[in-house]
């Protein structure tokens, strides 16, 4: 019996030494190791699996390389000397098969003690290349800008950004206020710009009436001096002829009175016999 838990206990002791010689690396992550025997950092990458080491003398050091995402909030001053308020969101993730120099240089923490200050340093130096409005105007060639010089700035030391973006873009108080004053005032322009352009065409319009009516009584005269009134008389009894066909196709118009001085005939329409 005694030697039965004896092979248990020491079944239990190997597997349990056993799985300590061996560490596991997540899907999204690779691990390097920290040698002591040949003291330093080993140039071999480790992916995704259950890897041998020895943890007397051997460490692992486990890197995320999934994109990861940081803001990076700044003030800072424009041209015309207004301050800005601007935040930033990055996409990031370390260049794999720089991990051991990444860890040499900057450690784990690599993107705490770098992205900041390549995002504050590039949002000085773009932004103080352009007036207040200049920023408002052209926000989406700035921030295209601002990409650029951080992607090529991170990859300097090892990170590549797949996204920068602005999630915040704004102005004090007191420049924010007159900026919205200066909007105001722009619609009232437009405004009565286009009341004046409305009354302008309405005046042609009636120009034009004007003008139509006075050649059309010109007309008239001319034809009464050259046929006299019976040419007149025709167009009206036509006018009354077109009037008359038109309401004889109603079935709600049984009578049509004569003229209101009693001339002419009254008129019966769709009458059934």
């Amino acid at each position: 019996m005694s030697a039965l838990i004896f092979s248990g206990g020491a079944l239990a002791l190997t597997g349990t030494i056993i799985s300590n010689l061996f560490f596991t690396v997540d899907a999204g992550e690779r691990a390097i190791l920290f040698d002591r025997a040949f003291g330093g950092i080993r140039e071999k990458i480790y992916g995704e699996g259950m890897h041998f080491y020895i943890p007397m003398f051997q460490k692992p050091i486990t890197f995320t390389i999934r994109l990861q995402p940081k803001t990076i909030a700044s003030q800072t001053g424009t041209k015309d000397l207004q301050t800005v308020d601007i935040a930033l969101r990055i996409l990031y993730r370390p260049v794999e098969n720089q991990l051991p120099n990444i860890y040499l240089k900057l450690g784990l923490n690599y993107d705490e003690r770098i992205l900041p200050s390549v995002g504050k340093e590039t949002l000085k130096s773009v932004i103080a290349q352009y007036d207040a409005d200049q920023i408002l105007q052209s926000r989406e060639r700035i921030s295209q800008e601002i990409r650029q010089q951080m992607i090529l700035s991170a990859q300097e030391f090892n990170i590549l950004l797949d996204d920068v973006s602005f999630i915040h873009l704004g102005f004090m108080k007191d420049y924010a206020y007159a900026i919205e004053q200066k909007q105001v005032a722009q619609q009232n322009v437009e405004k009565q710009r286009y009341i004046v352009q409305r009354d302008e065409e309405d005046k042609l319009a009636q120009i034009i009436r004007s003008e139509g009516e006075a050649e059309a009584a010109q007309l008239i005269n001319q034809a009464v001096k050259k046929f006299g009134g019976a040419q007149i008389e025709i167009k009206r009894l036509e006018a009354a002829k077109q009037i008359a066909e038109t309401l004889s196709k109603s079935q709600n118009i049984t009578f049509v009175p004569s003229g209101s001085e009693g001339k002419g005939q009254n008129l019966l329409l769709n009458m059934r016999v």
